[in-house]
C-alpha cells in the first residue's frame, strides 16, 4: 500500500513537472526576460532589487518635471515583464512626464500555458517584491505611493493590498481586471476587494476580456459593500484588454484620476 501511494506521489509530480505545473515562479524564464530587457530599455534604468532570497529586475523611470508628485508602482499581466509593450510601458514611461516616478516591477511568471489557477500559489511571492519596491522608493525620499496594475498583475496587487493592509500604498489602478475566475477563487479580486479601503480606480475597455466584462457589476457592488466611497469605474469606448491604439487616453485617465486621489506634496527626488 505504502509502495503505491509513493507511486502515485511520484506520477504526479512527475506530470507536473512535465507540464510546466509548479508552485514557484520559472526563474529561467525571469532571467532571459530580464536578458532581452535590459537590452531594450530606452526609457529609465534597470535596477535589482532585493525580494527575499532572490534578486529581481525592476525599471526606474524618474519624472521629467521640475519636482516628483510621487512615485507609482507598476505590475504587469501574466507571463509577462517590467517592460511590456502594451500598457505597462505607455504607462511606466509616460507617467513621469506628469510627475511621477515609476518602477516597473518583475512578477512571478510561468510558462505561456499557464492559466490563471496555476498562478494562484505565486501570489503569496508577490508581497516581498511590492515591499522590496517600496523599500527602494522610500530610500529615495518619496512617501505618496500608488500601485498601477495589468490584468494578473491587479489581482495580485489587490491580494496584497487585502492581505495585510500597507500604509504606504497611497491608491491603487487596476486596468483590465475580471472578478473571480470561480466560486470559491482564495485570492481573486472580488474576495480582496471586500477589505480594501484606499481609493480604487478601475479602468477597462469596452472592448475588454469577457470575464472582465462580465464582471464590471459584480465589482463594483462589491466596492459598495465594503464601503469603499472612492471605488470608481471607467470604461474606455473602443478599447481592447491591451489598450491598442489607446495608450493615451489610458495615461490621461489614469493621471487624471491620481490627480484627484493621491496627489501628495511635490518633492525633489534624493
Amino acid at each position: 500500500m505504502i509502495r503505491i501511494f509513493g507511486f502515485k506521489t511520484l506520477l504526479i509530480i512527475s506530470f507536473s513537472i512535465f507540464f510546466g505545473v509548479s508552485n514557484a515562479t520559472d526563474a529561467e524564464k525571469e532571467k532571459r526576460w530580464a536578458e532581452q530587457v535590459v537590452d531594450s530599455i530606452m526609457v529609465g534604468n534597470a535596477e535589482w532589487l532585493n525580494a527575499g532570497n532572490s534578486k529581481i529586475l525592476s525599471i526606474y523611470t524618474e519624472n521629467t518635471t521640475e519636482k516628483a508628485i510621487g512615485a507609482a508602482i507598476i505590475l504587469h499581466g501574466s507571463g509577462a515583464h517590467p517592460n511590456w509593450d502594451q500598457v505597462v510601458r505607455p504607462l511606466r514611461s509616460q507617467l513621469p512626464d506628469h510627475g511621477w516616478v515609476t518602477l516597473s516591477i518583475q512578477l512571478p511568471v510561468l510558462s505561456n500555458e499557464a492559466e490563471y489557477k496555476d498562478y494562484i500559489p505565486l501570489f503569496k511571492d508577490v508581497a516581498p517584491r511590492i515591499k522590496a519596491g517600496i523599500a527602494f522608493l522610500k530610500a529615495k525620499g518619496i512617501k505618496n505611493i500608488v500601485i498601477v496594475a495589468h490584468s494578473l498583475g491587479s489581482s495580485m496587487a489587490a491580494h496584497y493590498l487585502a492581505d495585510k493592509p500597507d500604509p504606504e500604498i497611497r491608491a491603487f489602478v487596476a486596468v483590465g481586471v475580471s472578478g473571480n475566475m470561480h466560486k470559491d477563487d482564495p485570492v481573486g479580486y472580488l474576495t480582496s476587494l471586500k477589505t480594501i479601503k484606499v481609493p480604487v480606480l478601475d479602468i477597462f475597455g469596452s472592448h475588454d476580456l469577457t470575464p472582465v466584462l462580465q464582471s464590471e457589476k459584480s465589482k463594483a457592488a462589491v466596492a459598495r459593500k465594503a464601503g469603499n466611497k472612492n471605488y470608481t469605474q471607467v470604461k474606455i469606448p473602443g478599447a481592447n484588454h491591451f489598450f491598442d491604439n489607446k495608450d493615451e487616453v489610458l495615461v490621461k485617465r489614469v493621471r487624471g484620476w491620481l490627480a484627484k486621489n493621491a496627489s501628495g506634496t511635490e518633492i525633489k527626488i534624493k
